[in-house]
């Protein structure tokens, strides 16, 4: 019966995979050198640039959907186009200009601020759009500046309305309005032009511009530093950028839509340029057809030539092969040779054994063995029997000596062996201290992002009290039902609200839509900003407030004037905790954390409980190094601190930034905490680290599972091998030995049983006569070959 399996499958596997880690390791480790600009900074400057694209983006779609909400907010009635255009554009409004056009003609019936250019805008087919919205146009100005339209739908004033005196129209556009006006649900178009506001950047020395799909700079910004020009004409700028840009404008879904490249160097510095299209991914939003991209560049000093690791490489793979050839050869010697001639040998001695009359030359021959282990235990313990069956002597119980070796410290000894070249590289070798490896610039890089982030903070909290404050002057004098349409319809607009409710002088809620409140503001504050309402519990309460203004009561009949005004009330919304958690996160900058003024977590990109405190001290550090006076706004902060956010996380480049002292979040005394590890950053030392622990654990894991086979298969069968051939040798006739595997150790328990079957007949007296009519066990039957 031919052998399957046994002890030359794991010695075999663990040569090849040692072998193939060595392959690996010199492959691996020779192939990590040190880039001139390493790939860490091309990835923060593109991550920069999607932070800044992803405001553009943002601040341009907040626009044009407060345009659109002022149109369908305004009050249908008897006014005339001039008093509508000053209600939908209030004084102090971020717009350039605005116009309200005829949609028929196209001519402007009322206008605003600064000439709106118009050139090349077809207002006809605009109208007739069946698009629920205008997507925004880029034009030039007549100085030849950029302007963004935004575009809405406005409800004409009634028929027969009167002309303001203090209207801001020209004199062609006071005429008779019956021609225009001669449909009650005729809509006008209102057009706002604003300047495009330049991208938000920071870092020092970093330069930030905002171009369209030709390459032409529409805006620009620039940090405390020095930074040169970016070169954006329509050849110079990227290709994929303009690819981007172009696929963005077609309404296409690209997932190309960021990048980085290096520039050539000059005076010792290199400049790195991130680019990002200000359209969103999926193609949606109304900054989508804009065609718009974001570059940012920033000079960095090329990293320090590093050592080579190729000699390193090759010197541990070579230590790997060698030993991978020694300990394949001291298993092979030590196990598999030896099992082999005991196979062999005791296959002859039951072949010998099961013939009729016996055969004299087999049993005459000695058993083979050696002095190591349970081999030569096995191969003493056969020539034992051998003898025994010839009738030289009697049962001789064979005594082990337990305090010598065998196979199990010799399978031991070979996994140590491996060991000491595996456990170094995964603990020892190629460490480089965290504070050495991260270069500077990336720290810098990661403070940047931090502080963009925490401006997104602010901008969000911002336009929510500005929304707030706009609902709270629509409820003023409002009946409830009223009312009640303007909060749901706030509600609706701002995914971040969870609930929406006014409440009067005593804190009582007298108006509520959305859901119930975690914990409703106990009094009724002044004025608008936003209040961190609980300090413990399960989840934090952060709302916007906004006072609703008071209507006077009209004079008694006597004709004095009533004392008092009518009951103020607060239109308060609670922001949920879910937004603020998605504000925070952002891809590629680690862990995030909001915290209070007392560094206890409010928001996080990761999960936590509310108000713990950070995960570790030297992040709580970290944020005291950006508190300041109060009233002033605090300093950023960034070092690279030993332990990471997570427990056994290993060092880690950390950020904070503080959100702004001044608007509604003024007093809260928030900051914005992030932690990136270093190991995730594509730095040199870092790969060459992490592929070194790679190669030792591979070569630990290997060595255990090829060994671990090999105790398995092997070690354990031959020591109960050895333990039934003792006992055999020992005069013990009684027990049946069942084979359990089609190996060497199953072979040898199968001569043993023959090997017992004929000293059983022998001790009875049946000699060579009684053993020529002994039946062979089925499972002897196509026997071992002869030795």
């Amino acid at each position: 019966m031919p052998l399957l399996g046994g002890v030359r499958p794991p010695i075999a596997a663990l040569l090849c995979a040692l072998l193939a880690v060595a392959a690996f390791t010199a492959f691996g480790l020779g192939t990590v050198h040190e880039q001139d600009v390493p790939q860490a900074f091309r990835d923060a400057e593109r991550r920069i640039a999607e932070d800044a694209a992803d405001s553009v983006g943002t601040a341009i779609d907040t626009r044009a959907a407060a345009v659109r909400h002022a149109a369908s907010d305004a009050p249908a009635g008897s006014r005339t186009p001039a008093a509508l255009l000053r209600s939908l554009l209030p004084t102090g409004h971020p717009a350039g200009g605005g116009v309200l056009l005829d949609p028929h003609t196209g001519r402007p019936l009322a206008t605003s601020g600064e000439t709106v250019p118009l050139t090349g805008v077809d207002v006809p087919a605009l109208v007739r759009s069946d698009t629920a919205k205008i997507a925004p146009r880029l034009v030039l100005s007549s100085r030849g500046e950029p302007r963004l339209l935004l575009f809405a739908r406005v409800a004409a004033p009634a028929p027969g309305a009167k002309q303001d005196e203090n209207n801001d129209q020209t004199g062609d556009q006071t005429g008779d309005l019956r021609t225009e006006q001669n449909d009650e649900k005729n809509e006008l178009l209102l057009v706002v032009s604003e300047k495009l506001a330049a991208p938000a950047v920071y870092g020092v020395g970093r330069t930030g511009q905002l171009v369209d799909r030709n390459g032409k700079v529409l805006a620009t910004a620039a940090t405390p530093g020095t930074a040169p020009a970016l070169r954006t004409d329509h050849h110079d700028l990227p290709a994929a950028a303009t690819h981007a840009a172009t696929t963005a404008n077609a309404g296409l879904h690209t997932d190309d839509v960021s990048g980085s490249v290096v520039g050539d160097g000059h005076d010792g510095l290199r400049g790195v340029t991130g680019w990002a299209s200000v359209a969103a991914a999926d193609g949606k939003g109304d900054s989508a057809g804009l065609g718009l991209t974001v570059l940012t560049l920033r000079e960095v000093p090329p990293a320090k030539e590093g050592a080579d690791h190729t000699w390193f490489a090759l010197v541990a793979a070579g230590g790997l092969v060698l030993i991978a050839v020694l300990v394949t050869l001291v298993l092979w010697g030590g196990m598999q040779r030896a099992l082999l001639r005991l196979h062999l040998s005791a296959a002859r001695l039951a072949r010998a054994a099961s013939q009729a009359p016996m055969s004299g030359n087999e049993l005459a021959r000695p058993v083979p063995f050696v002095a190591f282990g349970e081999p030569g235990r096995v191969g003493r313990a056969l020539e034992s029997i051998r003898r025994q069956l010839l009738g030289e002597t009697g049962p001789e119980p064979v005594r082990p000596v337990r305090l010598r070796p065998g196979v199990r410290a010799l399978v031991l000894v070979c996994a140590l062996v491996i060991a000491a070249w595996g456990a170094p590289l995964l603990f020892l070798l190629n460490r480089v201290p965290a504070a050495e490896a991260v270069p500077q610039a990336t720290v810098a890089d990661q403070q940047a992002r931090t502080e963009a982030a925490a401006d997104r903070v602010r901008r969000s909290l911002g336009r929510s009290c500005t929304d707030l404050a706009a609902a709270a002057s629509a409820l003023s004098g409002a009946p409830r039902e009223r009312a009640t349409e303007v909060l749901r319809r706030a509600h609706a607009d701002h995914p971040t609200f969870r609930s929406l409710y006014v409440v009067d002088r005593t804190g009582a809620i007298v108006l509520r839509v959305g859901k119930q409140p975690l914990r409703a503001l106990d009094h009724a504050p002044t004025g608008e900003g936003i209040a961190q309402v609980n300090t413990s519990g399960s989840i934090p309460a952060i709302a916007a407030y906004a006072q609703v203004p008071a209507t006077r009561k009209p004079k008694d009949a006597k004709g004095a004037k009533d004392s008092k005004d009518a009951a103020p009330a607060v239109v308060v919304a609670e922001i949920g905790v879910n937004a603020l958690n998605s504000l925070v996160a952002r891809e590629g900058l680690g862990n995030v954390w909001l915290t209070d003024d007392r560094h206890r977590v409010l928001a996080a990109s990761v999960g936590f409980q509310a108000f713990q405190a950070l995960p570790h001290r030297g992040l709580t550090r970290l944020v005291a190094r950006t508190e300041a006076a109060p009233g002033s706004t605090g300093t950023p902060a960034s070092a690279v601190l030993r332990a990471g956010a997570a427990p056994g996380e290993g060092p880690s480049v950390a950020a904070a930034a503080p959100l702004a002292q001044k608007g509604p979040i003024a007093g809260l005394g928030w900051r914005v905490v992030s932690a990136e590890p270093a190991a995730a950053l594509k730095l040199a030392a870092f790969q060459l680290q992490a592929r070194t622990m790679l190669a030792g654990l591979l070569a630990l894991s290997v060595g255990i599972a090829c060994l671990g086979w090999l105790h398995i298969v092997v070690v354990r069968p031959l020591r109960a091998v050895t333990r039934c051939a003792e006992q055999l040798a020992g005069g013990d006739r009684r027990t049946v030995l069942y084979p359990v595997h089609h190996d060497e150790c199953g072979s040898v328990t199968r001569s043993l049983e023959l090997l017992r079957q004929a000293l059983v007949d022998r001790d009875r007296g049946g000699g060579s006569a009684q053993m020529a009519t002994v039946p062979a066990p089925s499972f002897q039957r196509g026997g071992p070959p002869q030795q």
